[in-house]
């Protein structure tokens, strides 16, 4: 059974009724609408019986139930309404127009496009007008494009994989050019060399690798390879605490912090691999330019470092240096003929002579009458250690030295300039070509030492060619 009603129109209603259809999936409403008629249901058990069938609502309770006038036959209507306006059904008439017998009426309520201008009416499939539900779609299927399409859909998704992967590596590149990082420099060995002191970035790392099972121990507030640059940087630059601050990005308490932590960690690591070599190593890398002096375990020199004057005179005279008009740390350092760093002492204050530093920096205790000793004219130490002492000839009250001591003076002088070097290397770094302030007197004798052990793996050899050198 088929059939369809003419479209009516629906306006509120002023009784404020809310009778509503209880036929399943009828939404009309006596509130939205003044022209529709609601019926109740029959007091004839039969008759109200076939309605609930014809409805569909087995077991239906509620009170006083009403059925719209738009699920009745229009024969079934009473015309014309009682002077009241109400409708009235024949005697015996069952609703029979659902959507479940093929029966279709238009929404009371009117839908998007009728409450919208359609410039294109033959968009609109025939067929769907006036249902209020479009039919069944099965939303996961998936229309399969052309050949030539697919194609052109997957050059443009490859296209679009490159771009966005361009620009992710650029978000990279800004973001790393923008960190004040060791990443930032690893592709420069010149930038390495500047801000670390390392010859290259190879051999940064391959230190880094060394410590690094350690610092797990440490309380970090940056990255452990990035904290450990900026000491470094502290380190090879002499840079305000205040710089370093904002180059990293960290509150400048965080860098001071950060320094006496590496300082103190550096020193314990470094500090724990015993660099003193015992006769027979010294011996299987003795340089064949030392076959005059083959028995030399050690070439010694003392260095000075300015630091700030303290205002206490008594701290003053103590620090003032015997051969400089300023302030002055001193601390006495050692290299095997071969070029490895074998010893260093703590630092003293600059008033102290180079024989008492030799005497309380511990170094006696490691030499025994088998060994030699290279050192300075300067000093006069032979009464106070158990071994040979090398030193170039002094003048004392001769006019001139003889000839076999000339050579005898020149050939030290050649062998033991390389102690020079190694202090060089360690004032190279700024922190110590520069005055020492008084407030870093607590952690100076950890940063000097530090500085020292690290010119071991930080660089080249200190004696690359005895040959050539010689």
């Amino acid at each position: 059974m088929t059939c369809k009603r003419t479209k009516v129109s629906f306006q509120r209603r002023d009784d404020g009724s809310s009778h509503h259809c209880c036929v399943p999936h009828c939404s009309v409403s006596a509130r939205f609408n003044s022209s529709v008629s609601f019926f109740s249901f029959p007091k004839d058990d039969e008759l109200h019986k076939q309605w609930m069938i014809n409805i569909r609502r087995d077991n239906f309770v509620t009170t006083n139930p009403r059925v719209c006038g738009l699920h009745f036959q229009s024969e079934d209507v009473i015309e014309p309404p009682t002077p009241a306006g109400r409708r009235r059904l024949k005697k015996g008439a069952v609703p029979v127009l659902f959507p479940w017998n093929n029966f279709t009426f238009l929404d009371p309520r009117p839908e998007v496009w009728e409450r919208t201008e359609c410039p294109d009416t033959e968009c609109i499939n025939e067929p769907f007008v006036g249902l209020r539900y479009p039919p069944d779609h099965d939303y996961c299927s998936i229309t399969e494009p052309a050949g030539l399409d697919m194609v052109m859909s997957l050059d443009h998704n490859q296209e679009l994989h490159a771009e966005i992967a361009k620009l992710r590596n650029q978000i990279e590149e800004i973001t790393i050019n923008s960190k004040f990082c060791l990443e930032r420099f690893a592709g420069s060995d010149d930038d390495i060399r500047f801000f670390t002191g390392f010859a290259s970035h190879a051999h940064l790392m391959a230190f880094w690798k060394q410590i690094e099972p350690a610092t797990c121990r440490i309380i970090q507030v940056l990255q452990p390879i990035d904290e450990f640059f900026l000491f470094m940087n502290y380190l090879s630059l002499g840079l305000m605490q205040r710089d370093l601050a904002h180059r990293f990005k960290i509150h400048h308490s965080a860098v001071s912090r950060i320094i006496n932590t590496w300082a103190n960690f550096l020193y314990t690591v470094l500090g724990a691999v015993g660099i003193w070599l015992d006769k027979e190593t010294i011996k299987s890398h003795m340089p064949e330019v030392f076959q005059g002096y083959s028995d030399t375990q050690i070439i010694l020199d003392c260095t000075e470092i300015r630091c700030q004057t303290p205002s206490s005179l008594l701290l003053k005279s103590e620090v003032l240096s015997n051969y400089k008009p300023h302030c002055t740390f001193k601390g006495l350092i050692g290299m095997a003929p071969h070029g490895a760093v074998t010893f260093v002492s703590s630092l003293f204050e600059g008033a102290i002579s180079d024989k008492d530093i030799l005497k309380q920096s511990g170094i006696v205790s490691l030499l025994n009458p088998s060994m030699a000793i290279m050192v300075d004219k300067s000093f006069s130490v032979e009464d106070c250690v158990p071994c040979k002492v090398y030193k170039p000839t002094c003048l004392r009250q001769k006019a001139q030295l003889s000839e076999p001591e000339v050579r005898k003076t020149q050939s030290i002088a050649k062998l033991r300039v390389h102690v020079e070097g190694l202090i060089r290397r360690v004032k190279e770094r700024k922190l110590f070509s520069t005055v020492v302030p008084v407030s870093l007197t607590g952690s100076i004798n950890q940063l000097y030492a530090v500085a020292c052990l690290l010119v071991n793996y930080e660089n080249r050899p200190l004696v690359n060619d005895w040959a050539t050198n010689g």
